[in-house]
């Protein structure tokens, strides 16, 4: 009993430590973030294999989008003082905002401005994957705060030509039929909706590689979502429907509510 005990410590200690080493990282759909994310797991589990596609590569009726990466974004007052940085926390910058560098009043600032009334604390989650457009995302209390006046806005990054990349495992069983586990690699700085899935799926790849007897193939793959999920089954569409026996969606299980199936 304590062995086991042990054990689980150890292993709810590890978790917590990869959590604490991806919190920071700015991931999205596709860029820099995804690839550390996906290079950081494989050093966890070298079975990964990171896989890329082209921008602009058709999956079904969907197009692999532009690549985006981001160096640095924030928006400052007349007196020089920044009231919105990226680089404090990554939610602020709105998904796939492109490049800007300019001077707006209040009123065109808050056009571009998102906040929750009914959570007036949060910073929210935002993009514009399939619309280019910029914007902040502020907690509703500092939005109040804004006097009228101008406003530098700078958002230093790039949508250019790259890769989408997402990570699988194939775990061989005593049968060809497979069990499909998917995860998110996607969401910047949410602990929840994005790192719970990630690292307890990675915890379960331990677990499952450890089984001496496993009686399915395990397929496991680490996806942006929609389009990487989409552009994944494109890819192995024949595959997937040949041997496909259950699959499971691992998200959002960090808190404490009932999983759904």
């Amino acid at each position: 009993m304590n062995s086991t005990n042990n054990k689980s410590d150890q292993l709810g200690s590890q978790m917590y430590g990869w959590v604490n080493d991806l919190f920071p990282i700015n991931r999205s759909l596709t860029g820099e973030g995804v690839r550390k994310t996906l290079l950081y797991l494989q050093r966890i589990v070298p079975e990964l294999q990171i896989c890329s596609i082209p921008s602009g590569k058709k999956v079904f009726d969907w197009e692999i989008p532009l690549e985006w990466n981001v160096i640095d974004a924030y928006v400052l007052n007349e007196e020089g003082n920044k009231i919105i940085d990226f680089k404090k926390n990554n939610l602020h910058l709105v998904g796939y905002s492109v490049p800007v560098n300019k001077t707006v009043a209040l009123e065109e600032l808050q056009d571009h401005l998102f906040s929750l009334k009914d959570l007036p604390e949060a910073i929210p989650y935002v993009t514009s994957y399939y619309n280019q457009n910029w914007g902040f995302c502020i907690s509703d209390a500092e939005r109040k705060t804004l006097k009228p006046g101008n406003y530098k806005v700078y958002i230093d990054s790039a949508l250019k030509p790259g890769n989408l990349n997402y990570g699988e495992i194939i775990l061989k069983g005593n049968e060809e039929k497979e069990i499909l586990l998917s995860t998110y690699i996607c969401h910047p700085s949410m602990a929840n909706n994005e790192l719970s899935g990630p690292v307890v799926t990675i915890a379960l790849v331990k677990w499952l590689k450890a089984l001496a007897n496993r009686k399915y193939s395990y397929r496991i793959v680490f996806l942006p979502e929609t389009i990487g999920s989409i552009a994944y089954i494109h890819k192995n569409l024949e595959e997937l429907k040949a041997n496909t026996l259950g699959g499971f969606v691992i998200t959002c299980v960090g808190d404490n509510y009932n999983y759904s199936i």
